[in-house]
């Protein structure tokens, strides 16, 4: 892909920053008469205008009413934060707990008819076995310095996976074979793991493809990401999440999907794929 996540989401800020500054130009005011106007100092509209400074949904309204555009105020504020919700980090998510996140996201989860999804490094969500969630939450939990509630998470991580079995929902699923293969939890939790992969091939909304490590790639490597009903796209970062919802951005991921699912083996090659992985156990 030509550009990260990351990118798209500093993009979206810039293009609000850049919608204020011509409104401030086309009503004639400089930096300081802007200031004057909205009775802030002049540094503020500098710092807003170079995106080194989020403008509050009162500092654009103030902005609009300075420049006689107070009909764009709601535009831009929607704008400006569509553009803050893209990139969220994982620390302040789950600044109270891992299971909190789970629970936020169950309407999401309910309203999307078909999941795609990519794994490079981590077992899928909908597909985690409960003891592998829970020490992978554990894990992750320590790392970030938050609260461990992972129990309680993995547990909530399980039940929102119901889904793949209530025949409304489709899940398409890539995963690399060396994800197979990572020790994210003790043997007898991966044991579990990789059987629980076995078990959920067979539902029929499920649709598991591993991407041999052998493969030709004719896709570079990727970030892991989730895509929901081809409208929203979900991009894991180390540090936190990126929600993609621009159509051009969402194509971009949809055909790196269909790219990367030509290359995966399905049904019996999946599987000796998967028992080769379990026999590696020690």
């Amino acid at each position: 892909m030509s550009t990260s996540p990351l990118s798209s989401a500093e993009a979206a800020r810039q293009s609000v920053a850049k919608r204020l500054r011509n409104l401030r130009k086309d009503a004639g005011l400089t930096t300081q008469g802007l200031a004057d106007l909205c009775g802030w100092n002049k540094s503020k509209t500098s710092r807003i205008e170079n995106v080194r400074t989020t403008p509050s949904d009162a500092d654009i309204r103030a902005w609009c009413m300075a420049c006689n555009a107070r009909e764009l105020a709601a535009d831009l504020v929607a704008a400006s934060r569509d553009a803050e919700s893209m990139y969220v980090q994982w620390r302040g998510q789950q600044r109270t707990g891992m299971r909190r996140l789970v629970d936020v996201s169950r309407p999401l989860y309910q309203s999307t008819s078909l999941f795609r999804i990519y794994c490079s490094n981590v077992m899928p969500g909908l597909l985690q076995a409960e003891s592998y969630a829970q020490q992978l939450l554990s894990d992750i939990a320590d790392f970030r310095q938050v609260p461990n509630d992972s129990a309680a998470a993995a547990a909530a991580r399980f039940d929102r996976a119901q889904i793949i079995r209530d025949g409304l929902h489709r899940v398409v699923l890539l995963v690399e074979e060396s994800v197979l293969r990572r020790r994210d939890a003790d043997d007898a939790a991966m044991a579990g793991q990789l059987g629980y992969l076995l078990t959920a091939m067979s539902y029929p909304a499920v649709s598991l493809g591993i991407i041999p490590q052998s493969a030709r790639r004719t896709m570079w490597g990727v970030e892991q990401f989730s895509i929901f009903d081809d409208k929203r796209v979900h991009v894991e970062l180390m540090a936190g999440k990126v929600t993609l919802t621009s159509p051009g951005d969402v194509d971009v991921y949809l055909r790196a999907f269909e790219q990367m699912r030509q290359m995966a083996v399905y049904g019996p090659e999946a599987r000796l794929l998967i028992n080769a992985a379990i026999d590696s156990l020690g």
